[in-house]
């Protein structure tokens, strides 16, 4: 059994010795000739935001690139236990809650977020409030999220010393309200919430829960995801959006913008 289903374990403790992955790019086409005077990405590379685009959008290869505090990340390929069947249940668990509150649909999975002029983080999942009711990111004009999702994502392997530093003072300084890392590998969730201008640890409630703050009725059960036990998690959704005050916030979306 993988380690990260017999852990078990919901804290906050935040694991540095992790260490980041290189991978090279390899191409079955030759690049189009418009694009061979424009040098390639490469993991380390300091840059602006605007040239890290520029970069990214000429290498149609490379599905995942992130500029984090003006440093290029290229992570290494995706592993099934360490991440796709825990981003699987991650994004289930936001697919429903999204499905049981009408007037919310910002829910997004590898979107390009451009945060400032030296972050644009691709997050594995993010959820925001529309911008006509008091959210902070939009879509812009060239498709991509501009500003700062109120919930953030990440399914952390490989990627812990990153996700729970650069990226984790990245994500605060620009007002991510809510910041979720599941450290697939110590069997851990962090989930931290923005007050003051720093991340607190949520504290987790009777019957290990952690509920969300910027989305009433957003529960999870610690236990259950760590399990896989699907019905389990989406049960704590049920729950959730039962409440009074999962009903106020869908009055909330469903009122005519002022």
């Amino acid at each position: 059994m993988e380690l990260w289903l017999t852990k078990r374990v919901c804290s906050s403790s935040v694991q540095t010795d992790a260490r980041m992955n290189t991978m090279s790019v390899v191409r079955s086409q030759p690049l189009p000739a418009a694009t061979l005077s424009i040098p390639l990405l490469a993991n380390g590379d300091q840059l602006t935001r605007r040239e890290f685009e520029r970069r990214y959008v000429a290498m149609p290869a490379v599905n995942k690139a992130e500029l984090i505090e003006g440093t290029v990340y290229m992570p290494s390929p995706v592993r099934f236990e360490q991440h796709g069947r825990p981003h699987s249940l991650l994004a289930g668990w936001l697919v429903y809650y999204v499905s049981r509150t009408p007037g919310l649909t910002g829910i997004g999975d590898n979107s390009t977020v451009r945060l400032d002029e030296d972050n644009e983080p691709q997050p594995d999942l993010i959820l925001m409030m529309p911008a006509d009711r008091g959210g902070h990111a939009m879509v812009d004009s060239d498709g991509y999220i501009t500003g700062a999702p109120e919930l953030v994502c990440e399914i952390s392997a490989s990627t812990v010393s990153i996700d729970l530093h650069d990226k984790l003072n990245a994500y605060r300084r620009n007002g991510v309200r809510e910041y979720i890392v599941w450290r697939t590998e110590e069997g851990a969730i962090d989930w931290f919430i923005l007050r003051e201008g720093r991340y607190q640890p949520l504290q987790i409630e009777e019957g290990g829960l952690l509920k969300s703050e910027a989305f009433p009725g957003l529960w999870l059960n610690c236990d259950a995801i760590l399990q896989s036990d699907l019905p389990r998690l989406l049960q704590s959704v049920d729950a959730g959006t039962s409440t009074p005050e999962h009903a106020a916030f869908v009055g909330r979306l469903s009122t005519a913008p002022k």
